[in-house]
């Protein structure tokens, strides 16, 4: 008997876990997004392998870092404001033609063998507007394109997945790419494969979004969104968590180069692995959220991820065998996709429909924006002091900032009760929804 229920239940966790994909616009939306961020990744890599390269300087990669992040900062009020009022399925179309278009650009400056840091720097810039409007918009689609509302932080969870598998693989290739052909091939490939994503978000069948009238304007509707998340506790409280991890520990990706030749003294190869070990932390990690059926429990969870990301970091920063890097970017990956998902799915179920795509620019501005901040201070003190150290004491901000939400978790939880009983987002999970809340707080992820 229990050899027969044995390979049921099997079955039935690996459909649970694969649940999103039961949707056919979701299915298509994996399926374009799983090559498209395979180009992203190598795109990636081959820009800070071309900057290092270059010019041998931590500064300047954390210049470029900050420079093609810093406008996610900046316009990602007013893009929230514009996502929720614009038919987001167009609107991404839009924006993944601007990005083919900025990396065959870029591929074009290479392979041309005309391309300077300016050129790096202005292609950083654009594609950072870009992203503003993008990552939102992308974020907010999720919602629309499951059957059922409380599949939702499944899809996320996968998207995590996908991300992170498109970061084992997409580094891999270009390591391989960049030693034979040359990092314009790099970019080029990665033009290229935003025709997938195009043709997916075409092949879809969605309804019509209900766009808010213009009421007021769009600058007032970015300062509302603003006022509404500031105002609320739960959502403030994650979103300062995710701004202390993101600021202070999640610069480390921009000082991998440095980690690769400086201290391994190895290559592109190296850095493609270092990278890949970065991708198989968080796809676990991704993988451990998608295999749960319930927001309950997230606020431990979010605590833990927490601490995870800070003693990974803590150890990269002693780390001088490529095994021991290995082990320590695998938790610091790790433990920051928890909470980065975490956050994303307890933000997304926590508001009002019409307030999505502010309040997910919120979370793009703290996630994307704040680190280029942290790449620029991360870039030009690892000039003073070194890569490890500047590794380490993130590490060490981060632990005090998770000890500092665990302390106020009572009273958050006491706040996010009432929000919950008001929400509707998942039907018939409510009281599933409003301790998921609750827990989704605890943890802060």
């Amino acid at each position: 008997m229990p050899s027969d229920e044995s390979p049921a239940h099997g079955a039935a966790r690996l459909r649970r876990l694969f649940r999103a994909l039961q949707a056919r616009n979701y299915r298509l939306y994996v399926a374009g997004q799983s090559l498209s961020l395979m180009g992203t990744w190598m795109h990636r890599m081959a820009l800070s392998w071309w900057v290092y390269q270059s010019t041998h300087s931590a500064l300047v990669l954390g210049i470029v870092g900050c420079v093609g992040q810093l406008p996610a900062m900046l316009l990602a009020p007013l893009a929230g404001a514009l996502v929720d009022r614009w038919d987001r399925q167009r609107l991404l179309v839009m924006t993944q033609l601007l990005a083919m278009l900025q990396a065959v650009g870029l591929a074009w400056l290479v392979l041309a063998e005309v391309a300077t840091l300016w050129h790096m720097l202005l292609c950083s810039v654009l594609l950072g507007m870009i992203n503003a409007v993008d990552i939102p918009a992308r974020q907010a689609l999720v919602g629309d394109l499951v059957d059922q509302p409380e599949d939702l932080s499944n899809a996320l969870a996968l998207n995590a997945s996908i991300n992170n598998g498109a970061r084992l693989i997409g580094p891999a290739l270009a390591g391989a790419v960049i030693v034979h052909l040359g990092e314009g091939i790099c970019f080029l490939l990665n033009g290229l494969s935003y025709l997938a994503v195009l043709a997916a978000l075409r092949s879809m069948c969605l309804p019509p979004h209900a766009t808010a009238p213009p009421r007021t304007p769009v600058l007032a509707e970015a300062h509302a969104g603003v006022r509404y998340a500031w105002g609320c506790a739960p959502i403030r409280a994650i979103l300062l968590l995710l701004t202390v991890a993101n600021l202070l520990g999640m610069p480390y990706q921009v000082l991998m180069p440095v980690f690769a030749t400086d201290i391994l003294h190895g290559d592109a190869h190296t850095l493609g692995r270092l990278t890949a070990a970065s991708g198989v932390g968080a796809i676990l990690g991704a993988l451990y959220l998608a295999s749960r059926d319930r927001v309950l429990g997230f606020g431990r969870v979010l605590v833990l991820s927490t601490g995870l990301f800070s003693l990974g970091l803590v150890g990269l920063s002693y780390a001088s065998h490529e095994g021991v890097v290995w082990l320590a970017l695998i938790g610091a990956s790790g433990g920051m996709m928890v909470l980065s998902t975490a956050s994303n799915t307890v933000l997304q179920t926590m508001v009002d429909e019409e307030k999505r795509g502010r309040i997910l620019s919120l979370y793009t501005m703290v996630f994307m924006g704040t680190a280029p901040v942290g790449s620029l201070v991360a870039g030009s003190m690892a000039t003073q002091l070194t890569a490890p150290q500047m590794v380490r004491i993130g590490g060490l901000c981060c632990l005090v900032g998770a000890l500092v939400f665990a302390r106020h978790l009572p009273a958050l939880r006491a706040m996010v009760r009432p929000l919950s009983a008001n929400r509707g987002r998942l039907q018939d999970t409510t009281v599933r929804a409003q301790t998921a809340m609750e827990a989704s707080l605890h943890a802060h992820h």
